[in-house]
């Protein structure tokens, strides 16, 4: 999957000719396995911290939970910076990223807090992937232009963990932390509305089927490029429990595909995040 390419379409051609080659490292994502993805990011040793577990397939509820902070450490710091950046229009846009701040850094205390020492540590982020985009307007790419970058990567952020809170609740079937992670995913689920919200009104469109507050189908929403297709795979289902629901109650699948999200598996939230995980390399 070619997440950079989708961040480049909000991108000035002067930013993206800069890195070039970290465009093409990516653009070859989608075929990297497993074992690949998962070594993108130090879900089983932090650097430096020493910590480290037995598993790092995301099979065990330590490795579901340490996937859940490593996504919540990401939104976390993202909502910050953007607060600080000065990009957000005043009024409810501030309003609701201030919100949402607050909700992250509560999700991230209360993980590392229950985790213990088990919790890996944050990584160094990097929003700009290597200077791609300038969500935070540091190199003058224009408030307007840097603001649907804000829209864009939140729709992203929080698209993705909504649907991987869910792919993870399995491993947590038996734990003390399944009724909390699944609290956490309902209101990731009201994140990922209000951000769609706004977007639809910078981008003008009225609340139809491509600018609900919800996901419809396997549609990623209006002016989120095509790149991103990889979180919304799946989202078209109409099965549930074996059962056809379009079949069964004679609902559209648009109705039926609207009532339930999809699951994601770690091993895509992981590809995803990693995208803006700083590496040796980068340093």
């Amino acid at each position: 999957m070619n997440i950079i390419k989708f961040l480049d379409e909000f991108t000035s051609e002067s930013l993206t000719q800069k890195v070039s080659s970290r465009r093409d490292v990516f653009g070859t994502f989608g075929s990297l396995g497993k074992k690949a993805a998962l070594a993108a990011i130090p879900f089983g040793m932090a650097a430096g911290s020493g910590k480290a577990f037995a598993q790092t397939n995301g099979n065990t509820p330590i490795d579901s939970l340490n996937l859940a902070l490593t996504l919540e450490y990401l939104e976390a710091e993202f909502y910050i910076r953007a607060l600080d950046s000065g990009v957000l229009p005043a009024g409810r846009p501030e309003d609701v990223y201030n919100q949402i701040s607050k909700h992250e850094t509560a999700h991230v205390e209360f993980l590392k807090t229950n985790l213990g020492d088990a919790a890996v540590e944050s990584p160094e982020f990097d929003f700009t992937v290597g200077g791609m985009f300038d969500p935070f307007n540091e190199n003058g790419i224009g408030q307007e232009t840097a603001y649907a970058q804000l829209l864009a990567l939140a729709q992203a952020f929080e698209d993705t963990g909504v649907r991987a809170y869910k792919g993870q609740a399995p491993n947590l079937m038996g734990t003390a932390f399944l009724t909390p992670a699944l609290q956490i995913h309902s209101v990731e689920a009201k994140h990922a509305s209000e951000i769609r919200r706004l977007r639809a009104f910078v981008l003008g469109e009225t609340l139809n089927d491509n600018a609900l507050g919800w996901i419809t189908l396997n549609n990623r929403g209006p002016g989120m490029p095509e790149a991103t297709q990889a979180v919304y795979d799946g989202e078209e289902n109409i099965s549930q429990g074996g059962v056809d629901l379009v079949a069964a109650t004679g609902f559209s699948a648009t109705s039926v595909s609207q009532s339930f999200d999809e699951p994601m598996t770690g091993e895509t939230a992981t590809a995803i995040a990693s995208l803006f995980i700083k590496t040796d390399s980068d340093n």
